[in-house]
């Protein structure tokens, strides 16, 4: 039930697997869900190395979309093809669907010119014969999600790289460990002084997180979640969730990543 389709290359967390010139070559970033209960979760896109298809359990869900978050012409420099002003679709479901499923499929691609990404509904009540479904919906196709939530956070980058401090002895920073730097921004969070003591909540279904803590990142309107992932052996993804809260109130979205080590490691 309405089914999306995009293109997802490369972006500032999985560079090192683009071979072409550009910083970042795609036409959404990431899927956005708005689910029944009011969180608002943001999941970057992966291109990974076999197909991979993720399930987002939801009953009633508010909306969701493959969106292009990041705007900058200069993280592109394509003058020809202009990431930078692809549009996001986003699906608004009019009245109750009841529990299901949104699925996201990322397709491995080595090139533009494929659309890898897949995204749509699946009832959670299977098919029979003669039953009958009616599904309506309205189609938002947009530069930004259409119903911003007034002071929580968005997500707006997500890097990967070694762990531990930079400068320290390869020992100290091994190398099969990563550290994860998730920017959130808003005008609630620009306003907020670096003295808040912010600490960010975590979850990993394997490994063990370490050294976490946020920043206001200087001169921005950001704040910034830190987090180093260790003791993860073999190659089976590692789903991430992190966001912000407040004296128990979340401050941002849900950031939730899939770490792949066979992609994100290179």
């Amino acid at each position: 039930i309405a089914p999306l389709t995009s293109m997802f290359w490369y972006s500032e967390s999985n560079h090192r697997q683009g071979s072409d010139w550009r910083p970042e070559i795609h036409d959404n970033d990431g899927l956005a869900l708005w689910t029944g209960a009011g969180e608002r979760i943001w999941r970057p896109l992966n291109n990974p190395q076999s197909v991979m298809t993720n399930s987002f359990f939801d009953n009633n869900p508010r909306g969701f979309g493959l969106l292009q978050r990041d705007r900058d012409f200069d993280h592109y420099q394509d003058d020809g093809a202009y990431y930078d002003r692809r549009p996001a679709l986003w699906i608004e479901p009019l009245g109750e669907w009841g529990e299901g499923t949104v699925q996201l499929v990322e397709i491995p691609t080595n090139d533009e010119i494929h659309d890898n990404i897949v995204a749509y509904w699946l009832p959670k009540a299977p098919v029979t014969a003669g039953s009958r479904w009616a599904f309506d919906y309205r189609l938002h196709w947009v530069d930004q999600e259409p119903y911003p939530q007034d002071g929580i956070g968005r997500v707006v980058d997500t890097r990967i790289g070694r762990s531990g401090i930079p400068g320290q002895e390869k020992g100290i920073r091994p190398e099969n460990a990563r550290k994860f730097v998730i920017d959130f921004a808003g005008p609630h969070l620009a306003e907020m002084p670096q003295r808040f003591d912010l600490l960010p909540t975590i979850w990993a279904s394997r490994g063990r997180i370490v050294d976490s803590y946020t920043l206001k990142v200087v001169g921005t309107d950001r704040w910034r979640a830190v987090f180093d992932l260790l003791d993860v052996e073999g190659t089976q993804p590692v789903d991430l969730r992190c966001f912000i809260p407040l004296r128990k109130q979340p401050l941002t979205e849900t950031w939730l990543f899939q770490y792949l080590p066979e992609v994100h490691r290179v």
